[in-house]
């Protein structure tokens, strides 16, 4: 089976859009096959309804009912140490890469672009040592 993500009840996933834009909510209840009722207590959105074209979904599930009540969520979130999962991910890494060089001064933009210049020097010295040992040879 090639797709391995399936919307379901204890799924969680990350809002895209909406007021809850950037938080992870989890899947309590699907609705229609447009929207689900999702909560996020642990994250801090709020339990609502979101379509599913503003949903990504994740790979980590959590064990609950369906309908199941805010508190529940938050034990089976906790249980899952879904928080300390996400932190780790590649996912939520760039998701911190991307704030916080959204967040740069013009000084520290500054400061990146002459890192990045004294990196390429530092490759290209590197790069011809080894092509002029390699021609002598």
């Amino acid at each position: 089976m090639v797709y391995q993500k399936f919307v379901e009840v204890g799924r969680v996933a990350f809002v895209a859009a909406g007021p809850s834009k950037g938080k992870l909510v989890v899947i309590v209840d699907v609705v229609d096959q447009n929207r689900a009722l999702v909560d996020g207590p642990c994250s801090g959105a709020a339990r609502q309804m979101i379509n599913f074209k503003a949903l990504q979904l994740t790979k980590f599930v959590v064990k609950i009912g369906p309908g199941a009540r805010t508190g529940t969520v938050t034990k089976a979130w906790n249980a899952a140490d879904i928080s300390t999962k996400w932190a780790e991910s590649s996912w939520a890494k760039r998701q911190q890469a991307i704030a916080t060089r959204a967040s740069l001064t013009d000084f520290d933009r500054y400061k990146l672009m002459k890192a990045k210049q004294a990196r390429r020097g530092m490759r290209n010295q590197l790069y011809g040592k080894a092509s002029k040992m390699l021609k002598s040879k």
